[in-house]
C-alpha cells in the first residue's frame, strides 16, 4: 500500500493567499497590497494547475462586509477592558471611531482575504486537470 501523498494544508495555503486548487502559486499579480489601485489584480489562471481564477464577477462584496463587521465586535474585545463603554458619556461614539479607523487601516487585507474565502468557498482542492501533488 502506497503513502498517501501530502497536501499542502488550507487555512496557512489561504493566509498566504495561494491557489485554491493546488495551494502552491500565489493567485494576486502583486504579492503585497500596495500600490492600492492593483492590490484586487487576480491572475488570469494559475500557473502550476492552470486553475482560472477569475471565473465569476461577484468576487466577495459580501465576505468583505462580513469580516468588516466581525472586526467591529472584535475590536470590543480590547476597547472596553482598556477605556470602558458607558450610555453616561460618549464613549460609544469614540468606540465606533476607533473602530472605524482600524477597520479602515484594515480593509486592503480584509478586501484580499474575502476574495481568497470566495475562491475557497467555490474551488475545491485538487479539481484542476494539470495538478501533481509532491511530497
Amino acid at each position: 500500500m502506497s503513502a498517501p501523498s501530502k497536501q499542502p494544508m488550507l487555512i496557512p495555503a489561504m493566509l498566504t493567499m495561494k491557489c485554491p486548487s493546488c495551494r502552491k502559486s500565489t493567485v494576486f499579480v502583486n504579492e503585497g497590497i500596495f500600490p492600492l489601485g492593483n492590490m484586487l489584480e487576480l491572475k488570469d489562471e494559475c500557473e502550476i494547475c492552470g486553475q482560472r481564477m477569475k471565473s465569476e464577477s461577484n468576487n466577495g462584496g459580501g465576505i468583505n462586509y462580513a469580516l468588516s463587521m466581525v472586526l467591529f465586535f472584535l475590536n470590543l474585545l480590547w476597547y472596553w477592558p482598556i477605556f470602558g463603554l458607558s450610555y453616561k458619556d460618549n464613549s460609544v461614539f469614540y468606540y465606533l471611531g476607533a473602530s472605524t479607523f482600524v477597520v479602515i487601516l484594515a480593509q486592503p487585507w480584509l478586501m484580499r482575504f474575502s476574495r481568497m474565502i470566495y475562491l475557497y468557498l467555490y474551488v475545491s482542492f485538487g479539481t484542476s486537470r494539470r495538478v501533481t501533488i509532491e511530497d
